[in-house]
């Protein structure tokens, strides 16, 4: 039986799409279809974004509300999607192939925390500020506002908790929303919709339009919106940079990744596999942070070869909705076309192959890849310099901390990263060194209070903590003459 809905979630209630085209889903596990929901075309676009400019600007509108005001609304909500976690979670291993259990963690149980910790932190954030005169007398009030209707736009690896990570700092600083979901994964937006409409939200102020780019392009270039957030690949950002650069529009952008995952010459691999494990190759390699370059001391660099093969060969890949599975399959039959020209292009360069590089056996007519590893790379060749966004690991020598500084900032990308070693003041001398937006000591995790984002091709702009709170947020000074 597929999951199907007839209407679009616009102005808080359930409206009639403006054409009968529609958005199928197909399980990536077996490939049949397993359900559907209408396409937004350009006037729903329209219509979401003036039900989300109506709710803003009004005199009673969600910017005018007090923060703890809005903070009951939005606790509402996350308790709304918290109660929907179990649905969560199927449908998005159900439509990307992400494994129960990563589903159950982050994208069922981080929404939630991520609405009531922003909710909490707009209440504790002062709204205002006076600042006394450096130059004479009076002084300067300054004034947070928030900045207005946001199109946030979301890929299809981890959905929720990406949709979470703009929607909880947007509602909290007053903005109102726009939600663009992938067309990989679009039946799990429509329990956001569910769980905002259950909650009391005010009509406007969540709206959400599932669509492909064409859809993305001209919701981003809406007269009517204010920011635009992204996340999703390094060409897509492009053009929405470019887009928001002519009109002078604010833009968050998390994008595309080749971190490194530096091996120092101490590292006790036996004790930190699980971890590698979770910084390498996670979800099927399908998130923009792993650090699918493994930087090897040449000292030992066949030890690391071996360690990193016995991991990848070791996984269990099969059906996503079995608690037991490691890695599913890719997303999507194109994502595999995908991976796969990557690791012919890994051979035909004279990459080594030490365990992996077609498809597993035995897991049924889906979109599997098998976990793969390469050895003997060069980091100047093309596995290792794009990103592959599949199960796909480079293991790239080096001679001294030194030289794994060069080769891991020889790269176009700075979002993740991971250095692993015995000596935790070493591994962060050296991660002071790699140019990127976030980087762990012998594990890698991205904190809700910790800025998240990239530099070079990675991205601008920053999400989570307080940071992301601010980016929703724009500056006032209110000059104060003084009294003679």
């Amino acid at each position: 039986m597929t999951i199907d809905y007839p209407h679009l979630y616009i102005g808080g209630s359930w409206v009639t799409p403006s054409t009968d085209a529609r958005i199928e889903v197909r399980s990536p596990t077996t490939t049949q279809l397993i359900g559907s929901t209408p396409e937004a075309l350009e006037r729903d676009v329209d219509a979401a974004v003036d039900a989300a400019r109506a709710a803003f600007d009004a005199s009673d509108g969600w910017s005018r509300w007090s923060p703890e005001r809005r903070r009951e609304v939005i606790e509402l909500f996350a308790t709304e999607v918290e109660s929907r976690k179990d649905e969560v979670a199927r449908r998005v291993s159900m439509q990307n192939g992400m494994p129960i259990w990563l589903s159950e963690q982050w994208e069922a149980a981080a929404p939630p925390g991520l609405l009531r910790y922003y909710a909490g932190l707009a209440v504790d954030t002062p709204q205002e500020e006076l600042r006394p005169s450096v130059i004479g007398r009076g002084g300067t009030r300054i004034v947070r506002r928030p900045i207005g209707v946001v199109a946030a736009i979301v890929p299809w690896n981890s959905p929720q908790s990406l949709s979470a990570m703009k929607l909880a700092p947007a509602l909290a600083a007053g903005c109102t929303v726009v939600l663009k979901p992938a067309p990989e994964t679009v039946l799990d937006a429509q329990l956001l919709a569910e769980s905002a409409l259950a909650a009391g939200m005010p009509p406007g102020v969540v709206n959400i339009v599932p669509g492909g780019r064409e859809v993305g392009g001209y919701l981003v270039s809406h007269p009517g919106v204010d920011k635009v957030a992204f996340t999703g690949s390094t060409t897509a950002g492009r053009a929405i940079a470019e887009a928001c650069g002519r009109l002078f529009r604010p833009v968050t952008l998390e994008m595309g990744g080749k971190s490194a995952a530096i091996l120092l010459d101490d590292v006790d691999l036996e004790t930190h596999l699980e971890s590698l494990f979770a910084a390498t190759l996670l979800n099927s390699g399908q998130i923009c942070y792993l650090g699918t370059r493994v930087l090897a001391p040449r000292s030992r660099y066949d030890e690391v070869v071996d360690a990193v093969t016995g991991l990848a060969s070791s996984l269990t890949v099969g059906d996503p909705l079995d608690s037991s599975t490691q890695l599913g399959p890719l997303v999507s039959a194109r994502q595999r076309d995908r991976v796969e020209s990557y690791i012919a292009k890994g051979l035909s360069d004279g990459a080594r192959l030490t365990t992996g590089g077609g498809r597993p056996a035995d897991v049924g007519p889906g979109w599997f890849v098998e976990p793969t590893v390469f050895a003997d790379v060069d980091n100047a060749q093309t596995i290792a310099q794009e990103e592959i966004f599949g199960p796909v690991l480079s293991v790239i020598p080096y001679a001294d901390d030194d030289e794994a500084v060069r080769i891991a900032n020889a790269s176009d990308y700075g979002l993740g990263g991971s250095v692993w070693t015995a000596d935790p003041e070493r591994g962060e001398r050296v991660a002071r060194r790699i140019e990127t937006g976030t980087i762990g000591i012998n594990g890698y995790i991205v904190e809700v209070n910790a800025p998240f984002g990239g530099v070079k091709a990675s991205g601008i702009g920053r999400e989570l903590g307080p940071e992301s709170l601010a980016s929703y947020q724009q500056l006032q000074s209110i000059y104060l003459a003084g009294q003679d």
